[in-house]
């Protein structure tokens, strides 16, 4: 059976499910091998359980006569070639957004930006999947490849004109985005993070870099962050990128394909940028808070450039107030400065304590913890960066899945050595009533980790918890 046949069935029942357990009446089960499992010997299960038909890449495991068993070579690039076949049929120009920290906020203001020009937008990203008419929780930063297309055919359908997609390292490194003929490409950074599944920063780098060199489009406009020194990389991998920065033109780049930023002023009310491009500056002020945020307005700008957007229209980008869960500002009955942000990794954390040490915030506590399995060397550089830029760190729990909380809180004990002022409480809720007891009027509360999330994973198990409700039934909510 070709891809085309396929695609057929595929059209007429619509749901693909690769969980025997979970097999909707009329699906299709797709026997994907796992590390542990095999999907083809739990073929016969899900047509008990409601499929409509199964495909299997074992001939041992079709039965010869039933048409509900559909053989294929291998169902990993079947399921491929089927998400790319249904791609084929509602195209819309998708733009690809990868690096460790700023790819969400990336993601929204470029979502505001083309919103601005009179475009219909889709976002795939970490907070959400959403187009006119739809928005759901994100169960994963970029989706599997049915999902995706799924995704992309369904704005399509909504009137989009135009998807902002943020690309994780494992959904390139894994060949997710392997089909997307992507019309652009942005990156923002690389630094320490997801170790544990890439094992060195060399092996991360290059799983990113995949979206610049691998994808079905060679002519994708680029843009890419000269003041780091992957970014610089993909430069010589992405001849006529754009690049920007705050720093100078990098070697190999034109001047002219080089946007360069320079931060005017920041405070507690936001930050003044000015930036130059082909011989033309302009500036504007943003409510976002910090230096980072900086770079994450001229990557969006860069982006945009690169696609043909004229510099006058980039001061749409004035008026964005900020992502769910980064750097948030939660506001409160007491008047107390809060804030909410997903820094999860070292380099976020040093650059949100830096852009509030840079507000000019009297203290700063900084609640936070580290996240169960996974990279576990990443742990005390957490604890070094929040012993450095805070006056008081509160140690407690992030999601702990599957380890105990009181040894990732040993991991992390080694870097706060140099801290001012510790306090250690593996329950959260706890550990952010006793940093709220300690703020006046004049200091700062960031509580880090978990940002937009409203949730908290102990043994496998998801329970509810929003560190934004926390802090409101700790202050009050403002206006009571």
């Amino acid at each position: 059976m070709d891809i085309s046949e396929l695609y057929q069935i595929y059209q007429a029942h619509p749901v693909i499910t690769t969980d025997s357990r979970d097999c909707p009446e009329g699906s299709i089960f797709l026997a994907l091998k796992g590390a542990s499992f095999d999907g083809n010997k739990f073929a016969d299960m899900a047509l008990e359980k409601g499929c409509a038909y199964v495909i299997v890449d074992e001939k041992e495991y079709a039965k010869e006569g039933d048409e509900r068993y559909i053989l294929v070579e291998d169902c990993l690039t079947t399921f491929k070639e089927l998400a790319r076949e249904h791609r084929r049929h509602f195209d819309i120009p998708v733009v690809g957004i990868t690096g460790t920290n700023g790819k969400t906020t990336c993601a929204y203001l470029l979502e505001r930006l083309f919103s601005s020009l009179g475009h219909k937008v889709g976002v795939m990203g970490t907070v959400s999947y959403r187009w006119p008419g739809h928005t759901q929780a994100a169960p994963l930063t970029t989706p599997d490849p049915i999902s995706l297309h799924k995704n992309i055919a369904e704005m399509a359908k909504a009137g989009c004109d135009v998807c902002v997609m943020e690309c994780s390292s494992h959904a390139i490194d894994e060949k997710r985005v392997q089909h997307v003929p992507f019309a652009g490409a942005c990156f923002t950074n690389l630094t320490q993070d997801h170790l544990d599944y890439h094992k060195d920063m060399e092996s991360y780098f290059r799983a990113k870099s995949h979206l610049f060199t691998d994808v079905p489009r060679a002519d994708k406009a680029v843009a890419t962050n000269a003041d780091d020194v992957y970014g610089v990389r993909i430069a010589g991998l992405a001849k006529g990128c754009v690049t920007y920065g705050f720093g100078g033109c990098p070697a190999g780049v034109s001047p002219e394909q080089h946007l360069h930023g320079e931060l005017l002023e920041q405070g507690t009310s936001g930050i003044r940028l000015r930036m130059t491009f082909r011989g033309k500056s302009w500036e504007f002020h943003s409510p976002l808070i910090g230096r980072f945020n900086a770079d994450n307005l001229l990557t969006a700008q860069s982006m945009a450039l690169a696609l043909g957007v004229e510099p006058e229209k980039l001061g749409a980008l004035a008026g964005f107030r900020g992502v769910p869960g980064r750097l948030e500002r939660v506001l409160n009955r007491k008047g107390l400065h809060v804030f909410v942000d997903y820094a999860h990794t070292p380099d976020a954390l040093v650059n949100v304590l830096q852009a509030l040490r840079g507000a000019g915030f009297r203290r700063i506590v900084t609640v936070f913890g580290c996240g169960g399995n996974r990279d576990r060397l990443k742990r005390p550089l957490m604890g070094e960066a929040v012993a450095r830029l805070s006056d008081t760190a509160v140690l407690t729990s992030d999601n702990p899945r599957f380890e105990d909380p009181e040894a990732i809180i040993s991991d992390v004990l080694p870097g706060l050595k140099g801290a001012k002022e510790l306090v250690v409480d593996p329950d959260r809720r706890s550990a952010t009533a006793k940093a709220c007891a300690m703020l006046g009027p004049d200091d700062c509360l960031l509580i880090a980790g978990k940002g937009h999330e409203d949730y908290q994973i102990v043994n496998g198990v998801k329970h509810h918890y929003s560190d934004q409700e926390v802090i409101r039934d700790i202050l009050g909510a403002d206006g009571e």
